[in-house]
């Protein structure tokens, strides 16, 4: 998505897959060779994600192909999915999707970036509005939905100061991240699905994902937030 068109259509059917399929936005962040997005299901219908992942994917793909009059694979990879405790690891998730151009060093702050959630989390848009401001809030155990622009704003500046916006593939390479007890619990509801992965982190941030060393290969910058798929995950981790 090279191109700042693509970018805006793909925010355009992540809008639809809102309507459609009711899912809840919660950030983020469009860049011109990969997408991260903090989103959940309504706790009904776990097809949710998956059925909006195709849809976004698929027409964003679609358009691109009938606009350049080319044929394939748009997609290099599969996406992959990972569960975040609330609490602190949410927070955390949500300051590095928010910091994305930052660590690419293509923006100093998120605020300068069009395609991610920082601005509309700071400034709820009054139309088209793809975050879920009140389940956010709801999640952080805020009063008010200032109260938690407030707070994001401190904690993104917090997180640019102390220069803590290097890339961390926990996120990205993880099937779960929290606690020890939510992985320990994440990896037992997978059961013969967890095979091969370990249980990872020390201090209060654990994840469950498999052995260190595979992702230590040679990998190229532009491909590096593209990862194994994980069509299951949200099917079997609440």
């Amino acid at each position: 998505m090279k191109f700042a068109r693509d970018r805006r259509r793909y925010l355009r059917w992540l809008f639809e897959a809102k309507k459609r399929y009711g899912l809840c936005v919660l950030n983020y962040a469009i860049t011109s060779n990969h997408v991260h997005l903090l989103v959940r299901d309504r706790g009904g219908d776990k097809d949710v994600i998956p059925k909006s992942i195709q849809l976004i994917a698929g027409r964003t793909g679609q358009e691109y192909n009938n606009r350049k009059n080319r044929k394939g694979a748009y997609w290099e990879d599969r996406y992959h999915a990972t569960a975040v405790e609330a609490g602190e690891h949410l927070a955390r998730c949500l300051v590095y999707i928010d910091l994305n151009m930052v660590r690419a060093g293509v923006v100093k702050h998120p605020s300068e970036w069009e395609f991610n959630g920082y601005n509309e989390i700071q400034t709820p848009r009054k139309r088209y509005s793809l975050i879920d401001h009140e389940r956010l809030k709801n999640l952080f155990g805020f009063s008010s939905i200032p109260d938690l622009a407030e707070a994001h704003r401190r904690w993104v500046n917090e997180a640019i100061q102390k220069e803590e916006h290097f890339r961390d593939g926990t996120w990205t390479e993880s099937i779960a991240v929290g606690s020890k007890s939510y992985i320990e619990a994440a990896k037992t509801k997978l059961g013969v699905k967890a095979k091969g992965r370990g249980v990872f982190g020390q201090r209060g941030n654990w994840s469950l994902r498999e052995s260190q060393t595979p992702y230590e290969g040679n990998l190229e910058p532009e491909n590096e937030d593209l990862r194994l798929q994980n069509e299951y995950l949200w099917k079997y981790i609440a």
